[in-house]
């Protein structure tokens, strides 16, 4: 073998052990830069402009809308009282000690689910509740007995 053979094997050796070490890479990158082609072909031909603007115009054009009202309505006996324990619409509890009957409470919320519950406990021998959302009874429940108590709940309103 002359050495300009020599040279030569050991060039081409040289470029196929590149190319074995490295085909991996080299067609990930390949495979990336079609992939980001391809996206953006795709974008513009949708007419998604240019693509550096994220925002919709839906959002940015809210409509407003009524509030949600809620009202609790306790009543029973007429003179008697009652203790009321109920969730305010951010589902705190709240009490109130010796209400006389009926009793009445409006809560307004803007929030787009509230958690309408309450209970009453009466000094009289029958007691009812009421839960109404937007003018629209959701629940309603009587109790007979001594120191009636009831309860009513509206799981999502």
């Amino acid at each position: 073998m002359t050495n300009a053979t020599k040279s030569s094997r050991r060039k081409q050796f040289s470029i196929s052990g590149l190319a074995k070490k490295f085909w991996i890479p080299l067609i990930i990158v390949v495979v990336v830069l079609v992939g980001g082609f391809t996206v953006m072909r795709v974008r513009t031909f949708f007419g998604a402009g240019n693509g550096s603007g994220i925002s919709s115009a839906k959002v940015d054009d809210t409509k407003p809308f009524d509030p949600k009202v809620v009202v609790y309505e306790i009543y029973g006996v007429p003179g008697a009282t009652a203790d009321v324990n109920y969730l305010d619409l951010d589902a705190q509890p709240q009490r109130v000690d010796g209400v006389t009957l009926p009793w009445t409470l409006r809560l307004e919320s803007t929030a787009p689910s509230v958690f309408p519950n309450i209970v009453a406990q009466g000094n009289g021998d029958s007691i009812s509740c009421r839960i109404t959302v937007d003018d629209e009874l959701k629940d309603e429940r009587t109790s007979n007995g001594v120191n009636a108590q009831t309860f009513c709940l509206v799981k999502s309103a």
